[in-house]
């Protein structure tokens, strides 16, 4: 048996790293710092808590992270196999009951004879490794600061993100809202609140002028495109939030048969369907604001909200300067990082990152050659991306078609082409020894 191999944070890539090591038969010792300390963000001292959403986005192949998600089930994830087993009804997306979800986690890695949990914060890099950091987006300030001394001359990076509101479903207007799914894919699991020009109109005027809560450091141009807070996207234009997060194309409303001139859906945030999140209000508005603005809404003009939005800091390197295909630092090959802090975004992403990592520093320590997970594969594109794809200022980026090499032939329609797509990667990633 080889020596044991020290994992940083029990978030998902952390989670994801640490079962791919031990089912093959490599012992782990995972660190966590919760329940000892908690970040601003947490709320459980389970592992593999989800912050900002419960939806792991879409399960479809015509999607990239539909496919990354495939991929990752045929390789044995952990996280995969709970979120199959907890999801909750959302249409074409796969969401989970975010608490059984962590839950289930939790106790398949702290019942794994080879994954030792050492409480505490750790606020140093390891001298001696292997050693994989998946300490995600919240890494405490200590151990930042240690990556940061570690890499002084190399542009360490860091963003802001925000985390949407809760409601529960009773306080919600059933009268001015319905269940759909747009362009009715799927099953109709959506709440979609509807507003007339009028309606909208008054919320985004209120909306642009609302009190934001302090943040040090915040800027509404460090903030990742893809959780962008409402009221910063609001800024951009009067009509913006209608082809963003209010986009109403496809959800006609059932009652009238006409399309509403905005919409703000929610989505099931657990089991029980007792608590839904307002899709797309990521938000760093203070808490009363909030309550004020979003109240405007008329579906939710009594909403109870079970949760505020939230502001937080991101931590993520430089990875095209410091990181290999295996997100092995470049000059140090037994300091690995995954997750968020490698600049993949999302938590498919941050799982994916965690999964090859440890796949592939496994075979390293067992004496065998690389998978080398090749483009044409979404975890293989994504740490390509990562360790050397981006051009021009390096930024955090989700999983998508275009950082994947393209067919060579042409097909027919958008979904068709990816559908092509996700064949051609399963097919590789069958061919490919993982194990």
């Amino acid at each position: 048996m080889t020596a044991p191999v020290t994992v940083i944070g029990a978030g998902l890539a952390g989670c994801e790293a640490a079962w791919q090591l031990a089912k093959r038969g490599i012992p782990v010792m995972l660190h966590e710092m919760k329940p000892e300390k908690m970040t601003p963000a947490h709320h459980a001292p389970l592992f593999g808590e989800l912050v900002c959403s419960n939806s792991l986005r879409s399960d479809q192949l015509e999607n990239a992270v539909g496919l990354l998600k495939e991929e990752l089930r045929r390789l044995d994830s952990l996280i995969l196999q709970c979120a199959d087993e907890h999801r909750v009804a959302a249409g074409g997306a796969l969401a989970v009951d975010r608490t059984a979800f962590a839950q289930a986690i939790t106790d398949a890695v702290t019942d794994h004879p080879l994954i030792e949990i050492i409480p505490g914060e750790v606020t140093s890099l390891p001298a001696d490794g292997p050693v994989i950091v998946a300490t995600g987006p919240l890494t405490s300030d200590a151990l930042a600061a240690a990556i940061a001394a570690r890499f002084p001359d190399t542009g360490y990076l860091h963003f802001y993100d925000a985390a949407a509101p809760l409601v529960t479903y009773e306080s919600v207007d059933m009268d001015s809202a319905y269940f759909a799914s747009r362009y009715d894919k799927g099953t109709p699991d959506y709440i979609n609140c509807p507003m007339t020009e009028e309606e909208y109109l008054a919320f985004w005027r209120e909306l642009t002028h609302a009190k934001e809560a302090p943040v040090h450091g915040f800027e509404d141009k460090n903030v990742f495109e893809g959780c962008m807070p409402v009221e910063v996207m609001a800024r951009r234009g009067e009509q913006t939030l209608c082809y963003g997060p209010l986009k109403p194309r496809g959800l006609r409303d059932p009652r009238t048969g006409l399309t509403p001139f905005a919409v703000v859906q929610l989505r099931r945030d657990n089991a029980e369907g007792t608590v839904y999140n307002l899709v797309g209000f990521q938000t760093h508005l203070t808490w009363p604001e909030q309550k004020r603005v979003f109240s405007m809404i008329p579906a939710l003009r009594n909403a109870e909200f079970v949760r505020y939005g939230v502001m937080h800091r991101n931590t993520y390197l430089n990875g095209p300067k410091l990181l290999d295909r295996y997100y092995r630092v470049k000059d140090d090959p037994d300091l690995i990082f995954a997750g968020q802090i490698t600049g993949v975004e999302g938590y498919v992403e941050s799982t994916a990152s965690g999964a090859l990592a440890a796949i592939e520093l496994a075979r390293r320590l067992l004496g065998k050659a690389p998978v080398d997970f090749p483009q044409e594969t979404a975890i293989g594109a994504l740490a390509l991306y990562v360790s050397g794809g981006s051009v021009g200022d390096f930024q955090p980026m989700n999983v998508n078609f275009g950082i994947m090499p393209p067919l060579g032939y042409r097909v027919k329609g958008k979904r068709n082409k990816n559908a092509v797509l996700s064949q051609r990667a399963l097919e590789i990633l069958a061919t490919l020894d993982t194990e």
